[in-house]
């Protein structure tokens, strides 16, 4: 691996006007003074891919029954950091340094054509490598790629992490630094939890649970793209100053085995974005299950949490299941129209209910997790109303109301506070 290659990311809070572009290129400035050769990718501005999005609704694409995937809309949406990446190469440049803007389709970052949610399939990293070898900074523009076609495409929200780490496998990089609005990864959000303490590692499998359970820190398919590639990821502030980064600052993703201090429980996340579906009555006989969540499948509705339970009336279940609060609707409208074919008596949306998570590596080798959980939860008198569990993570659903009193819970009896 070449040691001095270095992938920094800006999102668009970093970068959302000249001043902070400026800031961006100070912190790239001090990183290339400390001998790397710095590739930075860039989002667009702050607020810029909402607008473009609503100028494709204003352009008749949503009148149209157009979907998200159409090539033209990634066209426009990809635009904003084909933008920030030109500015910040203006800008390094007026500082004496060589620079020059990079667009998916010049490196090329090679994508399926699922237009606006495409999947990278191919860095070549050869013309980039070359740039860098010279002394040059690329500045690269996130979230977009190009089809075998040569069609734009976008990558999905918080595509210009997936961007940034892929480029960093691409060139080999000793590590990609995510900058960001936090000065890291906690315990839990300190927004909620005032002694929530920064992490300084964290496992590629504990950020991934983190991420999919709804902490905002990271974009899942990045750290997915991370830990296959086996790329370390730190996540830092961009408010620092320059030159202060250290060996210290934010947080390491890496392998388990990098980290000395295994703690059974690493971090509490919670998702507010849930709803719950309730399947009163079901036949309890083999082949409903299949029936109920095949329906859901190709409607393109995520389910996660499912329970099961015997109802009082024999030879028939209740089930409860769980959707993003934006699919609720749309659930209960499926299940609406194939309940006769199914057979259940009676359905029933609940979208004033959240998700509390306890995440940690430590749970594979250590019994009484759970125990502590739902003791923790009982004292407060939060009621749980479906648990789920991997081998790294626990997942109760409980009343949205207990959110908070259940996350600052959880996070005192696994002693995130104290570490």
């Amino acid at each position: 691996m070449v040691q001095t290659r270095l992938v920094m990311k800006f999102g668009g809070t970093s970068v959302a006007d000249m001043e902070r572009i400026r800031r961006v290129a100070r912190l790239v400035a001090a990183e290339v003074a400390r001998g790397h050769q710095v590739a930075v990718v860039v989002s667009a501005m702050a607020g810029k891919t909402n607008e473009m999005v609503a100028w494709t609704d204003a352009g008749g694409r949503a009148a149209a029954g157009l979907p998200e995937s159409d090539d033209e809309y990634d066209v426009v949406v990809a635009s904003g950091e084909q933008v920030t990446a030109g500015l910040l190469a203006i800008v390094l440049r007026n500082m004496g340094l060589a620079a020059r803007s990079w667009l998916g389709w010049q490196i090329p970052i090679l994508t399926d054509d699922a237009h606006g949610k495409a999947r990278i399939e191919d860095i070549p990293p050869d013309a980039l490598i070359a740039a860098m070898d010279r002394g040059e900074i690329a500045v690269i523009a996130g979230f977009q790629g190009r089809t075998p076609e040569g069609r734009i495409t976008t990558l999905g929200r918080g595509g210009s992490d997936t961007s940034a780490v892929a480029i960093a496998a691409a060139v080999q990089a000793v590590r990609c630094d995510i900058y960001t609005d936090v000065d890291g990864v906690y315990t839990t959000d300190p927004r909620i939890e005032s002694r929530a303490r920064r992490l300084a590692r964290i496992s590629y499998e504990e950020m991934l649970e983190m991420a999919s359970l709804g902490a905002k820190v990271l974009q899942t398919r990045s750290v997915e793209l991370a830990m296959s590639q086996r790329v370390p990821v730190r996540v830092l502030s961009s408010f620092i100053e320059p030159g202060d980064a250290s060996d210290d600052t934010g947080t390491i993703v890496c392998d388990e085995e990098e980290i000395m201090e295994k703690r059974i429980v690493s971090g509490v996340a919670f998702s507010r974005d849930e709803a719950k579906v309730t399947l009163f009555g079901l036949p309890d006989t083999p082949g409903v299950s299949s029936k109920i969540f095949s329906c859901l499948a190709e409607a393109n509705v995520n389910v996660d949490m499912i329970v099961q339970s015997k109802a009082r009336t024999a030879d028939h279940a209740n089930m409860a299941f769980t959707v993003g609060r934006r699919d609720a609707q749309r659930a209960l409208e499926l299940m609406r129209a194939a309940q006769a074919e199914i057979g259940f008596e009676d359905v029933e949306v609940d979208a004033d209910v959240a998700k509390v998570s306890v995440v940690g590596v430590g749970m594979r080798s250590h019994a009484g997790v759970a125990q502590s959980m739902f003791k923790a939860l009982a004292e407060k008198g939060v009621n749980i109303q479906v648990i789920s569990t991997s081998e790294i993570k626990i997942s109760v659903l409980i009343d949205a109301a207990y959110t908070e009193l259940a996350v600052r819970a959880l996070h005192a009896a696994y002693g995130l506070d104290q570490l």
